[in-house]
């Protein structure tokens, strides 16, 4: 099936909105969602972004059954590892589910290496849910190496009250 990623721009905010929610779902936390397109535009779209975002779109006889032409999307930012140096990190990749087997997920995911790679990233991160083994076997088939069982990492956050506590704890200027 034909199809094309491109950069994403504002105008596609709704439709990546759409989809995070059908991810989550996917992901058995449909109620973690908590931020809008409108978010996501201010977020994204800004002179200093959070984030970069690519989307994968068909043509308009390839419709989705409910009339969509944007079926996936990855977003993706930059953080540092002081071990390592550049980093993309890959905070989601989701392809609708119609649209899966044939080649978006796997188009997504690489030009997220390209676009890490030409902006010198050593290397690209992702999470994965323990349970999700389709993308934790789709992951390690492109040769991603699972860091759980090798090194131990942990995935720590504080959010809510903790993270307002840990903040109002910091030293005065």
């Amino acid at each position: 099936m034909h199809f094309k990623v491109r950069a994403a721009t504002k105008e596609d905010c709704k439709e990546i909105s759409r989809m995070i929610k059908e991810l989550a779902v996917y992901e058995k936390m449909p109620d973690q969602v908590k931020i809008s397109h409108e978010e996501l535009e201010r977020d994204g779209f800004c002179q200093n972004p959070f984030f970069e975002c690519l989307v994968a779109e068909v043509p308009e006889e390839n419709t989705s059954k409910d009339g969509f032409t944007v079926v996936g999307f990855a977003l993706y930012f930059y953080t540092y590892s002081t071990w390592k140096g550049p980093t993309v990190f890959l905070e989601d990749l989701y392809v609708m589910p119609e649209f899966r087997g044939n080649g978006f997920g796997k188009g997504l995911l690489c030009k997220v290496a390209k676009v890490g790679k030409e902006k010198q990233c050593v290397r690209l991160q992702l999470s994965v849910l323990d349970w999700n083994t389709p993308s934790r076997d789709f992951y390690a088939a492109k040769g991603a190496q699972d860091l759980t069982d090798s090194e131990g990492w942990h995935f720590i956050r504080f959010d809510g009250q903790n993270l307002d506590n840990l903040a109002n704890e910091a030293p005065k200027d």
